[in-house]
């Protein structure tokens, strides 16, 4: 590498290697953007173990549903506001109620 044309132009190549590396590493699809891609990824999967989990407590829910009939009914009145003859039902509205500390 006696040549001095020689020495600058292989300078000149490093060099451009080095800019692209950053660029290309800096840019809109380098680091930042893969760091953002992982961040965005796991929150997806923490977001997919509780829907599994939601999932699961409504499955097991069902479950009971359809094998208990003591249950069942619990849950029908309830939602109905069904009530046995002599059975006094007492509901409280949260709304006008004063605020907890």
């Amino acid at each position: 590498m006696k040549n001095p044309a020689l020495k600058t132009a292989y300078a000149i190549t490093v060099l451009s290697g080095v800019v692209y590396a950053f660029v290309a590493l800096e840019g809109p699809n380098g680091i930042p953007a893969l760091l953002a891609k992982r961040h965005l990824v796991a929150e997806y999967e923490q977001q997919n173990q509780q829907i599994m989990r939601e999932n699961m407590q409504k499955e097991q829910k069902i479950e009971r549903l359809e094998n208990n009939p003591l249950e069942q009914e619990m849950v029908i009145r309830q939602q109905l506001k069904l009530a046995k003859p002599g059975e006094k039902i007492y509901i409280y509205d949260d709304a006008n109620a004063p605020a907890k500390k």
